[in-house]
């Protein structure tokens, strides 16, 4: 039995947790609980519900769990936008980068988890 701990997903959207906490800590005060806190709450939201998913009963309701976070991913690539054309981010690449590498493994996993129960049900 494996846990969620042992996904490479679930360790780079960690790893992306980390990297939109270093970039929001010099953001203006007055952002303290709008976009900084928001950014944040995206990141956190993207590994927490791939835990949640994977300990749910069944391979389906993983994959919704799966489309919610990377739901959330794009929650987030749309809070670095804004912070970039506000002037708060000036170099978004890591975390842009870090998003390229974040969503093909959702993605990825997703279509695994589909064709397995795909052939699963076809047993």
């Amino acid at each position: 039995m494996y846990s969620y701990r042992d996904l490479d997903l679930y360790n780079v959207s960690i790893q992306l947790v980390v990297a939109v906490y270093r970039a929001t800590e010099d953001f203006p005060k007055q952002e303290m609980y709008g976009l900084s806190s928001q950014m944040r709450r995206s990141a956190v939201s993207i590994p927490s519900i791939i835990a949640e998913g994977s300990s749910r009963h069944t391979t389906r309701e993983f994959i919704q769990f799966l489309y919610l976070s990377n739901g959330s991913l794009s929650e987030l690539e749309t809070q670095i936008e804004i912070s970039r054309q506000l002037g708060f981010l000036c170099d978004t690449t890591e975390l842009t980068d870090q998003i390229k590498r974040v969503r093909p493994m959702i993605m990825q996993l997703i279509r695994s988890l589909s064709d397995k129960l795909e052939k699963a049900e076809n047993r």
